[in-house]
Formats: structure tokens, sequence, C-alpha cells
């Protein structure tokens, strides 16, 4: 874990290592200041001798000034060393996330990707800005504060050595405990940040049902458990501040005791008790900073662990050695394919999948819910990958083939696509960024779209609200088909992307693809049956299995489920996911 977060220092290493530097400096002078503080005191206002107290005052100023422009500079420092590291990790997990499988994805929930990008790097930052800055100052301080002691007067020092083994001992019964309790608070702001995501994204079903006290109860539920946890943790973590006010108190009454006996003897100065009880404050002040550290770093660790986790996750697909980026054309091979989720239930989403599709034809699947038709198509564009068996595009194994290449040869237009903050042409140029206002209306009129775009206030350069919530669900549909077909695929997978339309445009979609590309392989996942009699083919797919695979007419002479789903459809319109 370490290695992993230190490494994204990175740029920023010349700015951390400077921050010690001046730190040392500054502590060096704040050492030397009370000393000169004694000798000012003894050699100077005890004896009457102002030349002396002038003399030790300019020291002492010029000692302060240089305390202050090395604090200043290690405060700058320090703040592009923590700022900066907390940018690169966040860069390096986005990056990392990018790269991600559809079953690397399946590992982490959204919430807990938020978490880790925000509240988890800022802990991060927050703890390295306190490692670089405090855990350099404060041993330093501490050293010298205590040597500078056994200069003045070592047996005084013992008073020292002693509340620093107490307070030692303390602090690591209290970081023990922190630590465990620590882990479940940030699991506890996945699930909380899991709640108000969901909530924000479905907030109109929420409103539409009247769920809003439903709604309510959850965010209580898990923000009292967070509440619970926080309490605990800060609880424990609140002991450090009296145990630390024990020490202290119980130093400087030890001293003042101790002190004035060996003043009365002659054995120490007024003005070495007076250094002494600031090198005191300094070793003690020191030692509550540490806890601090402590205290910071076992609340990171927790934070540490899941950014690095993120970072160092390997994606289960990646680019092959000498990818291949031929794809001559859309033809599709599944050999004897099966599937399951990586950790799921283990059970098989497809069972021995054995099709095979002639480049430029026409393909309809259709299915109940969970019969495996998404899984199906996943495998193309190899957003997952077989557990059993090869896919093929092309006439070549999918693992063989260049991502880049794979994904931009099958276009996917999924039911739940979504369109992102910009306009219209922004939207669009995902599918090909050197295209231009013609290419896109081509794109558009194809998918059925040119027309209520060119009716928008600004037409293509209306703006997109996030997740496209200013669009129907059918233009979003067609505005996703448009996208993909600008990216001229050799295959084009409409995974039920046409549900939010109307019959007629539905209809209008299929001919426009069939007259405008005709080389193009097209897999049109549907419920409706019209959607899909007038192709080439039809699969059907049952609890993972091959239930059918002939056209439209032979279909219904020979296979039961398809029957029943045209059976249904006839009689009242519905869909095979609503009766079954």
């Amino acid at each position: 874990m370490f290695k992993t977060l230190l490494r994204h220092i990175g740029q920023y290493r010349t700015a951390a290592i400077l921050t010690p530097v001046f730190i040392m400096l500054e502590v060096v002078m704040d050492v030397l200041i009370p000393y000169v503080t004694a000798s000012l005191i003894d050699r100077g206002i005890n004896v009457g001798d102002m030349a002396g107290v002038y003399r030790y005052g300019c020291q002492m100023l010029v000692m302060a000034f240089i305390s202050l422009v090395m604090g200043i500079l290690a405060g700058r420092f320090v703040a592009q060393a923590s700022t900066g590291f907390a940018a690169n990790l966040r860069k390096a997990m986005y990056r990392n996330i990018q790269r991600f499988a559809f079953s690397d994805i399946d590992k982490y929930s959204t919430s807990g990707l938020v978490t880790r990008m925000t509240t988890d790097v800022s802990n991060l930052q927050n703890a390295f800005q306190m490692i670089l800055r405090t855990s350099i100052r404060a041993p330093f301080m501490l050293l010298f504060s205590i040597v500078m002691c056994f200069v003045i007067s070592p047996r005084m020092s013992v008073i020292f050595i002693i509340a620093t083994l107490v307070l030692a001992v303390m602090l690591t019964v209290i970081i023990r405990k922190v630590s465990a309790t620590m882990a479940r608070v940030f699991q506890q702001y996945d699930v909380l940040n899991g709640v108000v995501q969901e909530n924000v994204n479905a907030i109109r079903v929420v409103k539409a049902f009247v769920r809003e006290e439903h709604e309510n109860q959850k965010f209580e539920l898990a923000a009292a458990a967070l509440y619970r946890l926080y309490v605990k943790a800060e609880s424990l973590m609140a002991v450090n501040h009296p145990v630390m006010n024990l020490v202290v108190y119980g130093c400087i009454i030890a001293i003042s005791w101790f002190g004035a006996q060996f003043v009365v003897a002659g054995t120490l100065t007024t003005g070495q008790l007076t250094s002494l009880f600031s090198y005191v404050m300094s070793i003690l002040m020191s030692l509550m900073m540490l806890s601090m550290i402590f205290v910071q770093v076992t609340m990171s660790l927790a934070s540490g662990r899941r950014v690095a986790e993120v970072i160092n996750e390997l994606p289960d697909i990646d680019n092959p050695a000498d990818a291949d980026i031929d794809i001559p054309d859309g033809r599709i091979d599944f050999n004897h394919v099966s599937f399951a989720y990586k950790g799921g239930s283990g059970e098989y989403a497809l069972h021995d999948i054995d099709l095979h599709i002639a480049s430029g034809q026409t393909i309809g699947v259709i299915g109940g819910t969970g019969s495996g038709k998404s899984s199906l198509i996943t495998l193309i564009s190899r957003l997952y990958d077989a557990t059993r068996g090869t896919v093929a595009v092309g006439g070549k194994d999918v693992r063989t083939l260049d991502l880049t290449a794979l994904r931009d040869a099958v276009a996917v237009v999924l039911q739940k696509n979504v369109l992102f903050s910009g306009t219209v042409l922004d939207n669009l140029r995902w599918g090909n960024p050197e295209a231009t206002l013609d290419d896109c209306r081509a794109a558009c009129r194809i998918a059925q779209a040119d027309d209520f775009v060119m009716q928008m206030p600004q037409g293509y350069d209306t703006r997109i609200e996030q997740g496209g919530t200013n669009v129907s669900g059918g233009q979003r549909q067609r505005l996703c088909i448009a996208r993909a077909l600008l990216k001229r695929p050799q295959v084009l997978v409409l995974d039920d992307s046409t549900s939010a339309c109307d019959n007629a445009t539905d209809a209008a979609i299929r001919e426009a693809l069939r007259r405008d590309v005709p080389a193009m392989t097209r897999i049109i996942i549907a419920q409706r049956i019209s959607s899909i009699k007038d192709c080439e083919r039809i699969l059907v797919l049952d609890g993972g299995r091959v239930s059918g695979w002939d056209t439209h007419d032979n279909l219904l002479r020979t296979n039961k489920i398809y029957q029943e789903i045209c059976a249904i459809q006839d009689e009242d319109g519905g869909d095979f996911d609503a009766k079954a």
C-alpha cells in the first residue's frame, strides 16, 4: 500500500523534500530561543547588565524572524506537495477505473468509488500534509528539547523521560482501538453515499410514488449507523486530550516542586528553570502533535488501503500482446460459449451457445427477463470474457483483438444508454470526434432523430443536461443510436434500445438501417415481436440456453416459447416480460 501511494508524489517530490529542510531550520531557531532567554535572565536582568539584555534580546528577535521565514516557506511547499499528491491519486484512480472491465466495476459500488476519490483521498491529503510538516517538526523539537534539558539539568530531565513513556503506552492503546473502528466508518460512508446517489438518480420515481418518507427513513438509518460508528471512534480519540493534559500538568507540577528546591539549593539558576519550563512545554506539545499524527494516520490507513486497492486493481480484460487491429467484416461466431458472472452465485447465465452469424445479417433476439440476452451481447464487444468457449468477430477470437479496434467495430446501444452534459453535437461526436455537422445529421436521419433535433431551440447546438434529463426517453434512445452509427461500425447491437419509441418510429429506424447501411451486421434485442419478425434469423433464449434459432415463420410453427410470446402480444399488445 505505502509503495503504491508514495510513488504518486511524482513531480511534487522536490516540494516534499524541501518542506522538512525548512521545518528543521525552524525547529533549530525555536529550540535556541529558550536557551538565549536563560542567558538574558541570568546574565542580563539578574546582574543589571542592560547591554547584555539588548544583545540577547536582539539575538532572540533575529532567531524569531528566521523561524518565521522558515515556517512560511515550509507551509508553502507542504501545501504544494500535499495538494499535488491528492491530485495525482485521483488521476491514477480515475485512469485505472477507465480501464476497468464490467467485471471489475461489478466489484465496486459507484458510491464506493466516489467515496474513495473524495473522502478517502482528502483524508490521505491531510495525513500527508501532517506527516510532512508535523511529523518532522514534532520529533526534532522533542529530541532537541530533551537534549537541551539534559544540558541544563540531567536530574530534572528524568521527569520528561517518565512522562514520555507513560504517554507512549496510553497512545498505543488508543490507536489500536481507533484503527478498527475507522475501517468500519469508511465502509458505512459507502452505504450512505449509495443511498443518496440512488435517491437523486431516481428522484422522479420517488416523487411519482410519493415515497419521500420511505427514502428519508432509509437515509436516517444509514446516517444513524455512521453517527454511531463516528461517535465511537471520536470518543476513543477524545481520550487523547485528557491524557495529554494529565501528563502536561503532572510535568509542570514536578518541575515546579523539584526546580524550586534546586534553585534554593543553588544547583539551578532562575533562568535555567524558566528555560526548563519552555522546554517541557515544547516536549509535551511535540508529544501532543505526535499523538495527533498517530490518530490522523490511523484514520487514514483505512483510506489508504481503499485508494491503493483501486489503483492496483488489474483489469480482468486488457489488450493482448501484439493485438490484432484488422477486423475484416461483421461475421460473429459463438463457439460453444458458456458464461458466469464473477462474484455472483456461480451459476451460468449462458449455457453452451453455439451460433454463427454471417456478415451483414439482421438477427433478432428475444426472451424473458434473465434469459441471458444482455449477457450474450456484452461478450461480442468483450465487455466480459466468456467463461468457456470462444467468441469471434470477423473470424477472429475477440481475445486476440485490440480492444479499441474491437469496440469501434462493434457498436452497442443499450436500453439505458445515457447522454452527457453538453450540446447535441458534443454527444453525437462521442461516436466520432471528427464528424461534421452533415455526418451527424445523416446519422440522425437514420435514427429518426433529425426532425426533433431541428425543432429544438438551438438545433444541434442545444444543450443536453447531465443524463439527458431534458429530452424524452425515446429521443434519448434515438440520439444514442445516431451516436453509435457515427462510429461506422461493422456490427450494430441494439439492446432493446427502441423500447421507448412508438411502433412507427421503431419500424422507420429498422427500415433506414436496412436501406442505408446494408452491409452492417445488426443484432436487435427486443420484447416486441414487431421489432424482430422481419429479421433474417431470430434467436429465442430461455434460461441462458438456445430455445430457437430460425425465421419468424418457422419459429411460429416449431417453437412453443415463441408461439406463446406471439399469442400474448396478438391478444392485447403486451410484451413477453409483462406476462412471463
